[in-house]
């Protein structure tokens, strides 16, 4: 398998479809909101990328539920394998692709994670505390589960109180072990932090006009509430603010501009959390396409 990986707004669908269609290939989404339905805009599923001279490049868990379904990093482990498998029996080469670094790194290091069911009574009560608050529950619960590189949000932090209180067990099971470095590539989109920040405001920018706002409105009017918005974050947290009249549209705009800013910042710390922690990411530019079809060609016939 092939992995593509990098910040927002890098390209990194257009490039994955370049290759599937190189290689014969399908292609896997690692994107946690863009398993959702109507949630098109905001989440960037651009599915017209998905045709390349005039070929529609099959995609994988993209709208495959609707907006108010829970989905967990244990279910997409559990969906992943099964497309993969299908992917493989089919003859062709799969090609995962995203930002969702947990998502990626729960298939790289095999999270094997527990099963416990949603508890949202204890969800809403946890959610009135602050991430300093939840932590001191954990460690109250079972100190030695704190990971102060993991439990970094108050949803993490929460899951593993759930998952604890419902297992009543001594440790959460998720062990890790790395996959075979023969069997999966990891290319990483680079681009330079400068630049990075002009394609999300000018791909921001573009959103805006072409519909984001319409999307948002939309889900609100077919039932989805201004709390579930604000789960998802973003896009719909902020446009969400905005028409119920929190924000202007230009403090929507330049707040959400940051928001997004510091959202692909993460995403970088968690890249490079996961070459800490042994997993090989090929960083190339997108212009070097040669280059990265040479890389994966070889990985394709070791």
């Amino acid at each position: 398998m092939v992995i593509i990986l990098g910040p927002t707004a890098t390209g990194k669908t257009s490039l994955s479809v370049k290759l599937a269609y190189d290689f014969d290939g399908e292609i896997i989404s690692a994107d946690s909101r863009q398993i959702y339905k109507g949630m098109d805009i905001g989440t960037g599923k651009d599915l017209d990328d998905y045709i390349i001279h005039n070929q529609q490049i099959n995609y994988h868990l993209i709208n495959i539920l609707n907006p108010d379904t829970n989905y967990s990093v244990y279910q997409f482990k559990k969906d992943y394998k099964q497309v993969y498998q299908k992917i493989i029996n089919n003859h062709k080469k799969p090609f995962l692709c995203g930002g969702t670094g947990l998502y990626i790194e729960s298939v790289l290091l095999d999270y094997q994670i527990m099963t416990a069911p949603p508890n949202f009574n204890l969800r809403e009560k946890l959610d009135t505390y602050s991430l300093l608050q939840l932590i001191q529950e954990l460690k109250k619960i079972n100190s030695s589960v704190f990971d102060p590189k993991y439990h970094t949000s108050k949803r993490r932090v929460i899951r593993s109180i759930e998952i604890l209180l419902y297992d009543n067990s001594t440790s959460i099971n998720m062990n890790m072990q790395k996959t075979s470095t023969n069997k999966t590539l990891v290319i990483g989109v680079q681009i330079d932090r400068k630049r990075n920040l002009e394609l999300i405001k000018k791909r921001l920018i573009f959103r805006l006009k072409n519909g984001m706002v319409e999307e948002v409105e939309h889900l609100l009017k077919t039932g989805l509430s201004s709390k579930r918005l604000h789960y998802f974050g973003l896009e719909y947290k902020f446009i969400g603010k905005y028409l119920s009249q929190e924000l202007s549209y230009d403090e929507m705009v330049e707040q959400l501009n940051i928001a997004i800013n510091q959202f692909s910042k993460r995403q970088m710390t968690f890249f490079r959390r996961m070459e800490k922690r042994g997993i090989k990411i090929n960083w190339l530019k997108i212009k070097n396409y040669s280059d990265i079809k040479s890389l994966v060609n070889i990985h394709f016939n070791q």
